[in-house]
């Protein structure tokens, strides 16, 4: 599982976390009644939005329910969940987006896909996904090309883009394509006047997904060697931190004009939780009622992050506080390896960026090296663990546990959450 929008059970209540839980447990339900068994890999948190939002426009959600059996990631207990159009339109694009991924992979040579057997065999997966999801968006009336297209113009974009390119570039094929995504839950729905508004909420969605896969990628992207849209572009993360503001902003403004039967769920994960989102990537922590969260912190405090992703300042073993970025041989001259750019979890297309090299070690006593990024796994190393967290339920349940494919360090999305207990963080106003 995968995406920006990760909400825990403080912030969401009891009502809320049901309703989540039901579209997440319904996508992952619909990929495998459609699809089969091994299509549920591709079930990831920012794909049930779609099924978020068409029953929260639907007249009568009553049908848009039913009872399932008991599975291992609810304890083998049965529950409500999500069914209908919406999920089906959800897996659709799943699919799809997930066979992209596979041929970005493969073409990469990414981990044993380096290897021509495993990259034949990921090529035949990718291909059969695409398929399936082609499909899938055919029952539903959604023409599943305009995703296809993005994802085949996002590789020559990438591949012209360079020093000056505006990075807004780079992001138009995800915008597109999750513009389209959105605008269709209108049709589903019965409220096609809902279209306009939602398929921009889709675009600014879709480039905020594309700027923090970037911003949380960069640091392992340059350590591969890999292409990574902001260092491509020569794009400051300060430039990319305004461009998410503005996005958050751009999906607040565009849910206003749209008619909702049932608003709650819609609205906390599209305004509240994408705002928490783009603090998290630029690792900000967001301050009760502050709307302008990223500011909450001052530079250079003892156990506070500095702005836009710089790391804690903690105290060293000799009373000052240790600096990983401030000589002491750093390759990086004391500024922030993280300056320049970066990129968000299992996010958009456009990969990485360019050379890695050491971290450096404590400002002005020339430690030894900071620890470097894990390395990822590859495709089907990341597809064996992914299954392994399933079966032993730490996906929803583990305090902490290693992502699948990145490394990174995730919290189950049943545990703990980083709320503090605080119900009064509403970066929102007329909530």
């Amino acid at each position: 599982m995968f995406g920006i929008v990760r909400p825990c059970r403080h912030r969401l209540g009891e009502n809320l976390t049901g309703q989540w839980m039901a579209h997440l447990c319904g996508l992952c339900l619909s990929l495998r009644g459609d699809h089969g068994q091994f299509a549920r890999i591709v079930t990831n948190y920012d794909g049930l939005l779609i099924s978020v939002l068409t029953e929260a426009q639907a007249e009568n959600a009553g049908g848009l329910r039913r009872t399932a059996g008991p599975c291992p990631l609810r304890g083998m207990r049965t529950a409500s969940v999500a069914q209908g159009e919406g999920a089906r339109l959800a897996a659709a694009v799943s699919l799809v987006l997930a066979s992209a991924k596979v041929r970005d992979h493969v073409t990469d040579g990414d981990g044993l896909l380096a290897r021509k057997p495993v990259a034949l065999a990921a090529r035949r997966v990718a291909a059969g996904w695409g398929a399936a999801g082609a499909r899938g968006g055919s029952a539903v009336g959604f023409d599943t090309a305009v995703l296809v297209d993005a994802v085949d113009r996002q590789v020559g974009i990438e591949t012209l883009a360079g020093l000056g390119t505006s990075v807004l570039t780079v992001t138009e094929p995800t915008e597109t394509a999750t513009a389209a995504a959105f605008a269709h839950t209108a049709i589903l729905a019965g409220r096609p006047g809902n279209a306009e508004p939602l398929a921009e909420a889709g675009r600014m969605f879709g480039r905020l997904a594309h700027l923090l896969d970037a911003v949380e990628d960069r640091a392992a992207d340059a350590e591969a060697g890999a292409w990574n849209p902001l260092t491509a572009t020569g794009t400051s993360l300060a430039e990319a931190r305004r461009l998410a503001d503005d996005a958050v902003h751009g999906v607040r403004l565009a849910l206003r004009e749209v008619e909702f039967t049932d608003p709650g769920l819609a609205h906390l994960l599209l305004v509240h939780e994408l705002r928490r989102s783009v603090d998290r990537a630029f690792g900000t922590v967001p301050t009760c009622g502050s709307h302008a969260s990223h500011a909450s912190h001052q530079p250079g405090q003892p156990g506070r992050p500095g702005p836009y992703g710089q790391p804690p300042q903690q105290p060293g073993p000799y009373g000052a506080p240790q600096n990983p970025y401030a000589g002491g041989g750093n390759p990086y001259a004391g500024g922030n390896p993280y300056a320049g750019g970066g990129g968000a979890p299992g996010g958009g297309a456009g990969g990485s960026g360019g050379g890695g090299g050491d971290f450096g070690g404590f400002g002005g006593f020339g430690g030894g090296p900071a620890p470097q990024p894990p390395k990822r796994r590859g495709f089907w190393a990341g597809c064996g663990m992914f299954w392994l967290l399933c079966c032993t339920c730490k996906l929803c349940c583990a305090k902490e546990y290693e992502g699948p494919w990145s490394r990174k360090k995730r919290e189950g999305c049943c545990r703990d959450c980083d709320c503090d207990g605080c119900d009064c963080c509403c970066p929102c106003d007329g909530c």
